[in-house]
């Protein structure tokens, strides 16, 4: 009505306009002349609402008193009104904001008020012009007044605030969101939020319904904390842990629905768009869960603290994702809540899940469930896309092909921490004395009971469900390295070397930072973590007589309490035994020594570390074994470098010599730096003679 009456009234003013124009829109006229008009024809435009016809109809049907609000739905136009207490100024200028977002047909008649066709959208200016009095749009003026705050009113393209105070000219709307929830507010919401429902991915009622009591006095601060007013609460958790299930059961508990937003903490900076979904959570009495936002490696994640005290005029509560408490400390402490700390599930919890996933079908495989529930420790939603691929087919659902779907989710990035190691050797290959037999097979046997032990027996409470931590001691060469590769093999297991050099680290603190991450990447499913030359960080605990002392210490100690919480298998190797901690060899399950090999696992090293496809008919294994005590490691490095001076590209098949294999021992004694004699090579000694003599 405002809007017709502005027209016609420009309309009166160009009452000289040729009558083929009369109909249109009034021509528009300087700047200049329009701002002097406000005020020389101010007296005339009064009188003229007051006497022309259709001006007077106009200003009556604006001076009717409108009807009181009652059921006022939330996130209404008179909702928001109410709840923010605007003056009729104030809801007047966000009615033309929303009516210009809303009615295409609006833009032009604010076009034709504004003298410029390309200016379709309201101005605080042209509110001001079009409201009886001008005063009371003054205070909108004001960046703190509660349509800015609130984000019912943007401004459009460029402009916006200008040294503490919204510019009169800079173009106004209300975010189409935002409009249409004002206008319609029983309609669904928008595709931007999505509810978080307590339910299972594959739709399913949780079996997992309780709240866990970790979480209740977070869960009663919630309950009882002041309605208005943006709160931040961290919520941090294991990957993959669908923490929306867990916010869920938290928003029913304290009567607030939780809504997802595609919208992360570092994202917040871009202001438009998540102001505009925040006050819709708030239009709507929806607490929003963010998602997780990506940090870059070895670099800190800041949380942009300023731009959440800007949002503190929203009465909602964000559940924002954090990696750990100390992104969490980086939350402004005005705005933040208690921390909600997602737990892992136990064992039973996912067994729950397994059966509930798997349906009839997992019957067949319970054993496999119980196994898995162990071995994977993979969170809910983990948990449901394998069971849905495993659903999926229809094949039948068996242990072995349960075990390898889940085994295929293991996705150990360590970066440059470790590598992964594909096991080249098989039992058989691996010569061990009759005792180290006996031990290399009580830890593989031990590695497969612990689901029983530990779940079956009840000793993974006392044990905190741990896994096997041993040691591998002896000279090099000696088959420590070939072991762990045999027993990640025969577990099924990945394999993955760390890298000391890169864990180790001579700036305080980064070596436990380093730790933690490997770690934490490898407790997700059962992993074989091989320390080789481990002395380097398992070293002896020192006096403390400096800092350094100090810290190199506290490494030590936070390395010992992961290694008592790590689920998987660890192999620590050295060759220097008497160098490593005592704290560490008391918490180790079991120790091998791997002594040099005796005369009847040399003689056997020899013979399987041979080629099949080489014909060895010439050499004397027996001489060889007992002239000179070798580890496995140098006796395979001889075969590989005599093959390799054996082989001449000849058709048929390839004949080593034993010649060959002397020049190649006496070159593995050279690199050594070992002295052997010519008594010691026998009746090949001449072989030495003329290797030496040149």
């Amino acid at each position: 009505m405002r809007l017709r009456r502005e027209i016609c009234w420009r309309w009166h003013l160009r009452q000289g306009v040729a009558a083929p124009h009369r109909d249109a829109l009034p021509h528009p006229e300087s700047h200049l002349l329009e701002a002097l008009d406000l005020v020389r024809h101010a007296e005339a435009k009064q009188q003229f609402f007051r006497t022309d016809v259709t001006a007077r109809f106009l200003t009556q049907q604006l001076e009717v008193p409108r009807p009181p609000a009652q059921g006022t739905a939330r996130g209404s136009f008179g909702w928001v009104v109410e709840q923010l207490a605007l003056t009729d100024a104030a809801a007047f200028t966000l009615a033309l904001a929303v009516s210009a977002t809303v009615d295409g047909a609006v833009g032009p008649v604010i076009a034709a008020c504004l003298d410029d066709a390309s200016r379709t959208n309201p101005t605080l200016a042209l509110a001001q012009k079009l409201w009886d009095d001008p005063a009371p749009v003054i205070d909108l003026a004001d960046p703190g007044h509660a349509l800015w705050s609130h984000a019912l009113v943007q401004p459009v393209g460029a402009g916006g605030v200008a040294n503490g105070a919204i510019d009169w000219d800079t173009p106004l709307g209300s975010p189409p969101l935002i409009a249409r929830r004002l206008l319609y507010p029983g309609a669904p919401l928008p595709d931007a939020l999505v509810p978080v429902e307590t339910l299972d991915v594959d739709g399913n009622e949780s079996v997992l319904d309780a709240l866990p009591a970790a979480l209740c006095p977070a869960v009663a601060r919630l309950r009882l904390g002041a309605a208005a007013g943006l709160r931040v609460v961290p919520v941090s958790g294991p990957a993959r842990a669908m923490p929306g299930a867990i916010v869920a059961r938290v928003g029913r508990e304290i009567g607030r629905p939780v809504s997802r937003v595609d919208l992360s903490l570092a994202e917040l900076e871009h202001l438009a768009h998540a102001r505009a979904l925040i006050a819709l959570a708030w239009l709507a009495g929806h607490d929003l869960l963010l998602k997780e936002s990506p940090a870059p490696r070895h670099t800190e994640h800041r949380p942009p603290v300023a731009v959440l005290s800007s949002l503190h005029a929203f009465s909602v509560i964000l559940y924002v994702p954090v990696a750990d408490s100390a992104e969490a400390a980086g939350l402004p402490k005005e705005l933040v809540q208690p921390q909600l700390v997602v737990p892992r599930l136990s064992h039973a919890d996912r067994v729950m899940l397994w059966r509930a996933a798997l349906g009839k079908r997992g019957a067949a495989v319970a054993p496999a469930i119980d196994e898995c529930a162990r071995r994977f420790r993979y969170e809910r939603g983990t948990i449901a896309a394998i069971a849905t691929a495993l659903r999926a087919d229809r094949s039948p659902i068996t242990a072995e092909r349960m075990i390898a779907a889940c085994r295929a989710e293991v996705l150990l990035d360590a970066g440059e921490l470790a590598q992964e190691v594909m096991p080249r050797f098989g039992p058989e290959e691996l010569v061990l004395p009759p005792l180290q037999r006996v031990q290399f097979d009580e830890i593989h046997h031990a590695m497969r009971a612990l689901t029983e032990v530990h779940f079956g027996w009840g000793t993974g409470r006392a044990w905190n469900e741990s896994g096997i931590s041993v040691l591998f001691a002896g000279p090099p060469g000696t088959g420590k390295t070939m072991a762990a590769e045999v027993l990640a093999g025969l577990l099924e297991m990945p394999l993955f070397r760390i890298d000391l050099s890169q864990v180790v680290n001579k700036y305080i603190g980064e070596t436990e930072k380093n730790l933690k991450r490997l770690f934490d990447l490898a407790d997700s499913a059962d992993t074989v973590l091989f320390f080789d030359e481990c002395d380097a960080l398992f070293g002896r605990r020192t006096e403390v007589r400096d800092a350094h002392d100090r810290y190199a210490n506290v490494e030590i100690s936070y390395l010992l309490e992961r290694m008592e919480r790590f689920k998987g298998l660890a192999i620590l190797a050295t060759n220097r035994r008497k160098d490593i901690d005592e704290a560490f060899l008391r918490r180790l399950r079991y120790t091998v020594e791997f002594p040099m090999p005796e005369l009847r696992e040399r003689r056997a090293l020899w013979r399987r570390l041979i080629p099949a496809a080489v014909d060895a008919s010439e050499i004397d294994v027996e001489f060889l074994a007992r002239q000179f005590p070798l580890a496995g490691g140098h006796i395979r490095s001889i075969v590989l470098n005599a093959c390799l001076q054996t082989a001449d590209g000849r058709a048929g098949k390839p004949k080593l010599t034993m010649d060959r294999v002397i020049v190649a021992v006496k070159r593995e004694y050279d690199k050594l730096g070992r002295t052997v004699t010519l008594e010691q090579f026998g009746r090949h000694a001449d072989i030495v003679e003329r290797l030496t003599s040149g």
